[in-house]
């Protein structure tokens, strides 16, 4: 499964839809607190279509539902991430994953 926490802002009635290219920055972490990832660290917003397979489930399905704006946590279990393989060697196996993410911009 997939939750949306701590949402915070965001314009509350632009939201992005299937096919859109949408800009967002996230900061990944694994449940022990280390960062596998994070757009904040290098400094550059990440791109990609919502909906189309290009990032794990968690995310296609999770941006959908954030606002332009908005902030908020996407806790991924492992169906909704990597699965049971991981990515190695940055994800484990059967991985839950924490994303604290911002949607900047879609178009």
């Amino acid at each position: 499964k997939m939750d949306i926490k701590n949402r915070e802002g965001g314009d509350g009635k632009s939201f992005p839809q299937k096919g859109q290219t949408v800009i967002a920055h996230y900061h990944g972490t694994l449940q022990d607190g280390s960062v596998f990832d994070s757009s904040y660290q290098r400094g550059k917003p990440f791109q990609f279509k919502i909906g189309m397979g290009q990032v794990i489930r968690g995310w296609d399905e999770g941006f959908l539902q954030l606002s332009k704006g908005e902030k908020a946590l996407l806790v991924c279990s492992p169906e909704y991430a990597y699965g049971a393989r991981g990515h190695p060697p940055v994800i484990p196996e059967n991985a839950t994953l924490n994303f604290q993410v911002e949607l900047l911009e879609f178009q």
